[in-house]
């Protein structure tokens, strides 16, 4: 045991070196301060530079955060930690895992950076407080080449470079995405001109824009904000041929129950939408407008409110059946590419994943 009244190093084997104020200990070794409590096979501890290197099921602890890593440095008067290989960061808090290859903890600063194939998992669960029984879980996993997360007052994670996000069925992909914890809220970004649009997938719908916001409540999307070139496409579960498209400089979308029942367009609105009565396709209408108004009943089409130099064209079953892939709107494209929970976790190379 070493004791140098700012650390206790215990293990089964120590070695100090009086000249260098180096420790070498070896086989269960533990330190402790009075921040945090840093177990592993092998640690270096250099007194002068208050510096632990550690070495082999590297966990470090403290009230809010647990860092696994098969090596890192622990700097305790910068209150920093660089982890290396298999990289877990669990915080208690918020119930929130990052995985990856690649750690920076910045715990003064309260920002923590993961590289090397990083991805986010929280697992929210829901009990019934009678019973102390789980009711649900609810599961968000963020996967992309760069994370960040910001532990302060903007309680954020900011993912960069090829960012996949999963939770239920809200599906995307962009370049650039920020989750703000606290808040409920979701944003992806279009990051250049030459860069590809964020696609948000929802149950049956295909969202696309240049910036999209997620808004959450209750763990449930409550709103959906897109902004220019914005695009709706939704298809039918009966009619997998066809799909209600929706184009505008700027769509909000509201949900119920996590089920549509209001969007709203605005500047130069075109749409296009299948008629159905009783279940039996009916035809489709093709619009245009300043803005317009759709309501939804059950998920399905109800009413439709055009504003501003309403124009539309109805288009009998005659002319529409077998003939589906004639009426799309100019931006029309369906991406095959939605994340799916397998394919991201399975990314995870990380032996200490146990989801």
């Amino acid at each position: 045991m070493l004791d140098d009244k700012k650390v206790i190093l215990n293990a089964i084997v120590g070695e100090y070196f009086f000249k260098q104020a180096k420790a070498d200990f070896k086989q269960n070794v533990k330190l402790t301060d009075s921040a945090a409590v840093l177990t592993a096979d092998r640690l270096l501890y250099f007194r002068k530079e208050n510096k632990a290197i550690a070495y082999g099921n590297v966990k470090i602890t403290d009230p809010e955060n647990t860092i696994h890593a098969d090596s890192l440095i622990h700097l305790r008067s910068e209150k920093t930690t660089f982890g290396y290989g298999n990289v877990m960061v669990k915080n208690l808090k918020d119930h929130t895992e990052i995985y990856g290859n690649r750690l920076s903890d910045y715990r003064a600063k309260l920002y923590t950076l993961v590289e090397d194939n990083p991805i986010l998992v929280q697992v929210d669960t829901t009990y019934n407080e009678t019973e102390d029984t789980v009711v649900s879980v609810d599961t968000m996993v963020i996967k992309s080449n760069k994370m960040e997360a910001y532990r302060d007052s903007s309680d954020q994670f900011i993912a960069t470079d090829s960012v996949s996000i999963l939770r239920g069925s809200f599906a995307s992909k962009s370049d650039f995405s920020i989750f703000r914890n606290s808040a409920g809220q979701i944003q992806t970004y279009k990051m250049g001109d030459s860069l590809m649009q964020p696609i948000l997938w929802y149950d049956r719908s295909q969202l696309t824009g240049d910036t999209v916001l997620i808004n959450m409540k209750n763990k449930e999307i409550e709103s959906a904000d897109i902004r220019k070139q914005a695009m709706i496409i939704s298809g039918n579960e009966f009619y997998p041929a066809r799909f209600d498209q929706v184009t505008g400089e700027q769509v909000r979308m509201y949900f119920r129950a996590n089920k549509l029942v209001r969007t709203e367009i605005f500047a130069n609105v075109l749409s296009l939408y299948f008629l159905y009565e009783e279940d039996e396709a009916s035809g489709l209408i093709k619009a245009s407008a300043k803005d317009a108004k759709i309501e939804f009943l059950n998920s399905k089409v109800d009413e439709v409110h055009l504003y501003g130099e309403p124009k539309s064209e109805f288009y009998p079953e005659v002319l529409v059946t077998g003939k589906e892939k004639q009426f799309t709107l100019p931006q029309f494209r369906i991406y095959d590419n939605r994340p799916d929970k397998k394919d991201l976790f399975s990314s995870i190379k990380n032996n200490r994943f146990k989801f």
